[in-house]
């Protein structure tokens, strides 16, 4: 597991000099900015690794050779099986983006759907004083 963030720290690292260097010797801002994100993204995928194995002390199941499948077993996770949330969600960021290309009104609607839409995902399990219903 070590190995996973350290690589992609060394991704990271290696993209922010691709970076400086491109942005000063370049005066494209689109190439820049694809850079400096592809930075952030490796820096944020080992920053994860590296809490993932600092919590596991570096040993998870997949990695035992001689592991059984039940090793790995347990909950996975809360799955909501009637939510529709997640079906505004996606139309509002269609529409964002729809938005982008026919015009920056159409946008602008989109993202106040979007925060009502993140709202009612995030909250819609929620009991009491904070509840949205």
């Amino acid at each position: 597991m070590k190995f996973s963030w350290r690589m992609f720290v060394g991704i990271g690292v290696f993209y922010a000099l691709i970076t400086a260097v491109y942005a000063r010797l370049s005066s494209e801002i689109v190439g820049s900015l694809a850079l400096l994100l592809s930075t952030l993204l490796a820096i944020l995928l080992g920053f994860y690794f590296w809490f993932i194995d600092r919590r596991t002390n570096g040993h998870l199941p997949e990695d035992n050779l001689e592991g059984e499948i039940s090793d790995r077993a347990g909950e996975l996770g809360f799955f909501s099986p009637h939510s529709w949330w997640p079906l505004t969600l996606g139309f509002f960021m269609t529409l964002a983006g729809l938005g982008v290309l026919l015009g920056w009104w159409l946008t602008i609607m989109a993202a106040a759907g979007l925060l009502i839409s993140i709202f009612g995902f995030v909250m819609q399990y929620q009991r009491g004083k904070s509840s949205h219903y």
